[in-house]
């Protein structure tokens, strides 16, 4: 009996030892960057493609706002930019009428510079035609001088037009992203407004694991380092995966509230981040240890 006793006593006495010396080097919680999608656009929400839990990709369409009264007003530009254009059509017949006068009064003249040559015609006659001449030509410039007006005039009605059809764009609210929807903020026929937030996003495939490390642990680690990742696979295992430090405080802080003892929590402990790619088992909010190996 004496014998047993002592081996049970040497036993708990080793098994002390080696939980301490598997003790993780830090302690932590999984969480992702979330990304926040708003509203770009005003109006009623037409349809809403996204509900919580759901995985989208970048560049799908996650919601439609009303596009009625921006559609109206593209086709008041429209319309504006077919009238500007109608006067520009309008002032090049004017042009037109005008050079062909001018056409016939230079052929007048070369006429009646034949005729004054020859007697059969006066100086008056031709000074005439040569005052006609000039009167037609400043007819021209005054007339071309439109152009400038009506270019002006275009160039103003398509920047409207881009700007009103960025803003058609912006009726479209696209994924920014692949992930998983966390949150929604409005439902299906609710007003959206500039800068109202839609729904809360983040990508699940890799979770970022913060933890706390002493300032005596500090020298030993570094950005891009790879650790150990463990997590609770049941009452008694645990689950491995390996991850890779992505930054490092550079200030001290007091241990977070979630950490259970008073005599932690009073701790100054530096915040390091732990990338883990995820097959589905990590969380948001799981707990998790890291050990630098």
């Amino acid at each position: 009996m004496k014998y047993k006793a002592i081996f049970f006593i040497l036993a708990l006495s080793l098994f002390g030892c080696s939980n301490q010396n598997d003790k993780s080097d830090a302690y932590g919680n999984f969480e992702a960057e979330t990304v926040i999608v708003s509203s770009e656009a005003s109006g009623k929400i037409l349809q809403l493609n996204v509900e919580k839990g759901q995985k989208i990709d970048a560049g799908s369409v996650t919601a439609l706002i009303d596009t009625v009264q921006v559609y109206l007003k593209l086709q008041q530009i429209e319309a504006q930019k077919t009238a500007v254009e109608a006067k520009r059509k309008s002032v090049n017949a004017q042009v037109a009428v005008f050079e062909e006068q001018k056409k016939n009064l230079q052929t007048n003249e070369i006429r009646v510079k034949q005729m004054l040559a020859d007697g059969a015609a006066t100086q008056k006659q031709l000074d005439d035609i040569t005052g006609q001449i000039s009167v037609i030509n400043r007819q021209i410039e005054s007339t071309k001088t439109q152009f400038t007006a009506i270019t002006t005039e275009l160039q103003v009605l398509e920047t409207q037009m881009e700007s009103t059809l960025d803003l058609l764009n912006r009726c479209k609210v696209i994924s920014p992203a692949n992930g998983t929807i966390l949150e929604t903020y409005i439902e299906q026929g609710e007003l959206a407004a500039p800068g109202k937030p839609l729904f809360k996003m983040a990508n699940l495939g890799e979770l970022t694991l913060k933890v706390y490390v002493s300032g005596a642990q500090l020298p030993g680690i570094k950005i891009g380092q790879e650790v150990k990742v463990l997590v609770d696979k049941n009452d008694t295992e645990n689950q491995s995966f390996t991850g890779k430090i992505t930054w490092i405080s550079s200030e001290a802080e007091f241990t977070p509230k979630i950490i259970q003892t008073k005599e932690e929590r009073v701790k100054l402990v530096y915040a390091v981040k732990v990338a883990v790619k995820n097959d589905g088992t990590l969380k948001i909010g799981m707990p998790g240890e890291v050990s630098w190996q």
